[in-house]
């Protein structure tokens, strides 16, 4: 660069910055060929070399939470921020792909979105970056970048700072980010990682257990109180060219009936089709609510065997309500590389999205995804309406435990060394312990019947029994489960089968009836797993047929409906409950008149019997003093529960509130203002003036007395002058003085016997007002009149003081 070629630059810039005329970053080029960045014009703006500024760790380009790496399709917030002390005028920002100069269409990573349109703006010459709306002082701005999808691998975002002068920071430290996608190396080494094969002898059984840990208190946002569960766990253990669902797949149907319904019927049925590929099917019950304390209802669990082919686990639930979230294990490999089997496996478990919807919260609406997306787990800066995001783009906390542990190991192990002893003793009695280890302190209800086996056939399944926990008499002594699992077989079936028998797989699902009204048939089939050793031909069918009626009246008015579901789960934990199950309409009535077959139906289900537990409770506190320091206040008390809630709500009361009474509080003497003066009482001379306010409200309970009440000032108006008048008239007054003089005198003298009698103040009358500062009034008048009434003693009193001067 030529100190011309400078120059020219920084005075072009300089005409942005003061008048706003110019583009921010311009070059001396002819502005045919800054048409766009086709012409290379965002990639000049990279490669522009200016003065740098020591110390420029004063500006900070900064992505909210400060992440190390993005998930793809995710948004960000950045801010371009200055220190206390100093600003900038203008900014240019832009995210490039690792290694690229920003000179093709492809070199961007992700997009920009404006969030305030009076701050900052595309480039007109560049649209991929982002600049300032117009030039003036600022100390930060803020815009949001969306990252680009899966596969596109590192990103840099850069800034260029514009302050008194041109300065650039593109590719130094405060004013870069460098992120790489997230799980990009994980899932890179999981992708170029084969299963290896299987070395292990002989077959192992374990027991798999679903801790569900989703609960309002851990995940408090947006949390469905009313709906959450777990759906069915449906699974299988299976070989490795048999694929349930992973990371970065697609969902099938099964996937996506499980993820969006909680439905495992057509998940099941995509296992069984899968044949030899599939050992064992794994099945759990439903969980309603999602969260339950392990004293009050054992957690999920079922059983499953692996042998050398077939020594991959998965498994799936749907997290309910939800647009497509699940959680699960994807080919868990319970095969060591010493050629034995994994003696115990704990899995944290985060929830993944399907794919298949686009809602971004718990009970959003369907949305259905318009090309289907990849199978990802679900993080803290997905949207920021979902009940998982955190801005600072933390962690999300497990929403459940996988527990898988081996039970048993049967037929020659070719591995040398054992895992430990207790591993062996497990092997030699874990299913054969019938002792009863109940501590005292745990009262349990009978143990009850063995339920039906799980197997029709003479494929192992298991059967259960239930007891229920009436009481825990000592929290610091864990009780044991509430279930119990036995191993069971088909009828007719023997637990040690010789060389003659066969095992078949569990029955697939009924097929749609054969007509679309009235009789029909429907069919289901099965397969033979083991033929027998002997070469002896099977006899055990693999294909059965039953009648089916659907629309039975067969007229233009029926309609074709699907095969009843499922019975859902029991809506009550202990006692009587409904359960209910549904059907489709498949095809209305021909004649356009509404379906009237039943497409819903309830029925009672009883559970085990309730038990009611007595809440225990610690003494009453002392009360509390008074909430007031004078007049009427409350106090309160308060005791605990002492037996753990798990056991029962207690509905007792913990807080007790009642009135208190304290001195009254003083109540001040309250006044009008002052009225205004009144006339000088003489018309010449020296007189007197006055004033007079009155109470509102005497003083109570000790408070500060009324003051005075009237105010006396000297007043004088003018000089009274004599008249001039003849000798008769000047006598002739002052008779009448003498004459008045002496009838003062008289009266004086008669004052004290002629003073005339008052009566007794009246009583108070009713307030003018019953709130907002009325009036009341009090009189005292004469009883008798005498001679001397004319004296301002003997005049009518009356008094006036405020009432009932709380607010209305």
């Amino acid at each position: 660069m030529t100190g011309t070629g400078f120059v020219l630059r920084t005075l072009i810039l300089l005409c942005s910055v003061s008048a706003g005329t110019c583009n921010t970053f311009a070059f001396t080029e002819e502005p045919s060929e800054r048409a766009g960045k086709g012409d290379g014009y965002c990639s000049r703006i990279l490669r522009a070399q200016g003065p740098r500024k020591e110390g420029f760790n004063e500006f900070r380009l900064r992505v909210e939470g400060d992440p190390e790496s993005y998930h793809p399709g995710s948004t960000y917030r950045v801010t371009l921020v200055a220190s206390s002390s100093a600003y900038f005028r203008g900014f240019i920002l832009i995210a490039l792909r690792e290694g690229r100069e920003g000179g093709q269409d492809d070199d961007y990573a992700g997009r920009f979105q404006i969030i305030d349109e009076d701050d900052t703006q595309f480039m007109t010459n560049c649209p991929p970056a982002v600049t300032e709306s117009t030039p003036r002082r600022r100390t930060s701005i803020h815009v949001f970048w969306t990252a680009p999808p899966s596969g596109s691998g590192c990103v840099t975002l850069k800034a260029s700072i514009v302050q008194k002068r041109i300065i650039y920071f593109q590719d130094e430290g405060s004013l870069t980010k460098h992120m790489c996608e997230r799980g990009m190396l994980l899932l890179l080494l999981l992708m170029l990682m084969p299963l290896l094969d299987c070395c292990a002898c002989g077959t192992a059984k374990y027991r798999v257990t679903y801790y569900g840990n989703w609960s309002e208190k851990i995940h408090p946002k947006d949390y469905p109180r009313r709906a959450n569960h777990w759906s069915a766990i449906i699974g299988a253990s299976h070989s490795k060219n048999y694929v349930l669902w992973e990371y970065g797949g697609y969902s099938s149907d099964g996937v996506k009936q499980v993820a969006e319904l909680g439905s495992p019927v057509k998940m099941e049925e995509e296992i069984r089709q899968k044949g030899d590929e599939v050992l064992t099917v794994i099945k759990m019950k439903a969980q309603w609510p999602a969260w339950q304390p392990l004293s009050v209802r054992a957690a999920p669990s079922a059983e499953f065997s692996v042998d050398r082919t077939r020594h991959l686990m998965s498994f799936l639930t749907m997290m309910g309500p939800s647009p497509d979230w699940n959680v699960g294990l994807s080919a868990e490999d319970l095969c060591t590389k010493e050629c034995g089997w994994v003696q115990r496996v704990v899995q944290d478990l985060i929830p993944w999205d399907a794919g298949t919807d686009s809602g971004v919260s718990y009970e959003s609406p369907n949305k259905l995804t318009q090309a289907p997306e990849k199978i990802r787990p679900l993080t803290s800066l997905d949207h920021p309406q979902g009940p998982f995001y955190d801005p600072e783009g933390g962690a999300i906390t497990p929403v459940a435990r996988v527990v898988v542990e081996r039970i048993a190991r049967k037929g020659e192990q070719c591995n040398i060394v054992p895992d430990n002893v207790d591993d062996i003793v497990a092997d030699i009695a874990q299913e054969e312990k019938e002792e009863d280890d109940t501590p005292e302190t745990c009262i349990y209800s009978n143990w009850s019947p063995w339920s039906a086996c799980s197997s029709a056939t003479c494929e192992k399944g298991k059967r259960m029994r239930q007891r229920m926990l009436k009481a825990q008499l000592d929290l610091s002594v864990p009780c044991p489960h509430t279930q119990d699992f036995e191993p069971c077989m088909g009828p007719g079936c023997s637990d040690e089968a010789d060389a003659s028998t066969c095992m078949m797989s569990e029955w697939i699902t009924w097929s749609p009836c054969s007509v679309s009204c009235g009789q029909g048939v429907r069919s289901r089939e099965r397969y033979v797993k083991q033929f027998p050793d002997n070469g002896s031909a099977c006899s055990m069918p693999t294909e059965e047929t039953d009648s089916c009626v659907v629309n039975p009246e067969c007229n233009p008015s029926s309609c074709l409906v699907t095969e009843w579901g499922e019975w859902d789960a029991c809506s009550a934990t202990c006692g009587l409950g409904m359960k209910r199950r549904e059907r489709m309409v498949k095809m209305p009535p021909a004649d356009g008149s509404i379906c009237s077959a039943e497409v819903l139906e309830v029925e009672k289900c009883m559970m085990p019997e309730c038990h009611t537990i007595p809440c225990m409770l610690t003494p009453w506190s002392d009360w509390s003093d008074c909430s007031v320091t004078c007049g009427k206040g409350l106090r309160t008390r308060q005791r605990t529960l002492k037996s753990p809630v798990e056991l029962g709500e207690c509905t007792e009361d913990l807080e007790q509130v009642e009135k208190c009474m304290l001195p009254e509080c003083p109540t001040d003497c309250l006044l009008t203002d002052w009225t205004e003066w009144s006339d000088c009482n003489k018309s010449c001379g020296k007189g007197h003036m006055i004033r007079n306010r009155v109470v509102k409200l005497e003083p109570q309970f000790g408070g500060d007395p009324c003051p005075e009440t009237v105010q006396r000032k000297k007043c004088k108006v003018r000089k009274c002058s004599r008249g001039q008048g003849s000798p008769e008239e000047k006598k002739r007054r002052k008779e009448q003085r003498e004459k008045r003089r002496s009838k003062k005198l008289e009266l004086g003298n008669k004052t004290v016997s002629n003073r005339c009698k008052m009566r007794p103040w009246s009583s108070w009358t009713d307030c003018t007002k019953l709130c907002g500062n009325g009036i009341e009034e009090r009189l005292m008048t004469a009883k008798r009149r005498f001679r001397s009434a004319q004296l301002p003693s003997c005049k009518d009193r009356k008094e006036m003081r405020a009432c009932n001067v709380h607010p209305c």
